[in-house]
């Protein structure tokens, strides 16, 4: 058998094209045409309307194009808005020494200078050579996990902090488990916590504020929903560093801990809550919860 990456398109703005009035929308097949690339079509959605069973579609077709005689490794062509997201939750399971890298782009196919091509060659030539589950994109090969998208339109679009990679979980699906985020700001209450407590959230995402801190209002809800049996992971609003539960007053970073919380160290919100949900669906208690995240 001879040796082949396979190519598993999702759709995206590398599989898009633009109508009469510029909107941009997905379509079927993106066009490839590579030796020694072998294509196949998974779903052709915009990233943005992915849940998480199209997420539990998109880590079974990695798992399966692997298991094919003669794959190498596994490129996936996918939307920017939550590639950072379906990389991670790759990664999470990925216990395969091949590589599996994600790309796309930022310009339309039909675009007059698209950017899909290149970020395509490079996404190819590292599922040949390299190991993990990666991003290549606008010049850049990154870990997935830690990963982020920093700029809405710029064609080097991604960062990533390149933190160490746990222990592979064990894959369960997470379709119909409800993770929820609350972005934090000056003045917030407790009334979204509640809110997603009560709509039957098994965890809980706090975007808080500076290292990791907020108020005594939401600090009481947190309290209340980890009663409850809601896992709660804090992270911050801001790109990059280390958050920490170090200040008190109420509504400080230690006084979350206290309420049962759990920090994030480095993985930002929308990673966060895949590795959270993936805990869930491994019934995982709320020691290896915490333990996954410092």
């Amino acid at each position: 058998m001879s040796k082949f990456v396979a190519l598993l398109t999702t759709g995206g703005t590398i599989a898009s094209s633009r109508d009469e009035h510029g909107v941009s929308r997905p379509v079927a097949g993106v066009g490839v045409d590579v030796d020694g690339v072998a294509v196949r079509e998974v779903m052709s959605k915009d990233s943005s309307a992915l849940d998480f069973a199209d997420l539990d579609t998109i880590r079974t077709a990695v798992a399966d194009a692997l298991a094919e005689d003669g794959c190498v490794g596994v490129v996936v062509l996918h939307g920017t808005d939550t590639m950072e997201e379906s990389a991670l939750y790759v990664d999470l399971f990925h216990d395969d020494e091949r590589p599996v890298v994600f790309t796309g782009a930022q310009r339309t196919a039909d675009h007059a200078d698209p950017d899909g091509p290149g970020n395509i060659a490079a996404a190819v030539a590292a599922a040949q050579s390299e190991r993990g589950v990666l991003i290549a994109f606008g010049g850049r090969l990154l870990p997935a996990r830690g990963a982020i998208k920093k700029h809405t339109t710029e064609l080097d679009a991604f960062r990533s902090a390149a933190l160490s990679r746990p222990k592979p979980l064990p894959w369960k699906p997470i379709a119909g488990i409800r993770v929820d985020i609350v972005a934090l700001y000056p003045g917030a209450d407790g009334l979204q916590v509640d809110a997603c407590r009560r709509a039957g959230a098994s965890g809980i995402v706090l975007q808080a504020l500076g290292s990791g801190n907020t108020n005594a209002g939401v600090v009481h809800a947190v309290k209340e929903a980890v009663a409850g049996g809601v896992h709660v992971v804090v992270t911050t609003r801001v790109p990059f560093g280390e958050t920490s539960p170090t200040y008190g007053g109420g509504g400080g970073g230690h006084d979350l801990v206290d309420a049962g919380a759990v920090f994030s160290r480095e993985l930002r919100a929308g990673q966060a809550r895949i590795q959270l949900a993936a805990l869930i669906a491994a019934e995982a208690s709320a020691m290896v919860v915490h333990n996954s995240f410092s």
